[in-house]
């Protein structure tokens, strides 16, 4: 994830990404641009770049920055997304197969900061 000033700024300089070999992605978000990149069809990275005035709050960096604190918790994330990719699950149903932990951690992450909780899925 990135953040910028100004979003319409990014899409006036899309061609560096695509020279990257990222491509623009719509998936229904209208508060971000998502741009994805692939090897032979498979996805091995994924760019959000948001607005900087919305950074303090993005569930992202907060999720990040917790994992970061808390060793513990990011073991377990990373024993669930093994376990989700093995098990084959759609690119599609990925995010939604997380969400329940993501929803969990977000909830500590947030309170610790003295955020209220907000729903972490969005769509």
């Amino acid at each position: 994830m990135a953040s910028v000033d100004q979003l319409g700024l990014v899409e006036q300089h899309e061609s560096a990404l695509v020279g990257l070999g990222y491509a623009r992605h719509f998936n229904g978000m209208t508060d971000r641009l998502l741009y994805v990149r692939a090897v032979d069809g498979t996805r091995t990275h994924i760019l959000h770049v948001v607005d900087a005035a919305s950074w303090p709050t993005r569930n992202q960096r907060i999720l990040r920055d917790y994992l970061r604190e808390h060793p513990e918790d990011a073991a377990r994330y990373a024993q669930l997304k093994q376990e989700i990719a093995t098990a084959g699950i759609a690119p599609g149903d990925y995010a939604r197969a997380k969400t329940e932990f993501i929803q969990e951690v977000m909830d500590r992450a947030r309170a610790e900061r003295r955020l209220p909780s907000v729903p972490v899925w969005e769509k």
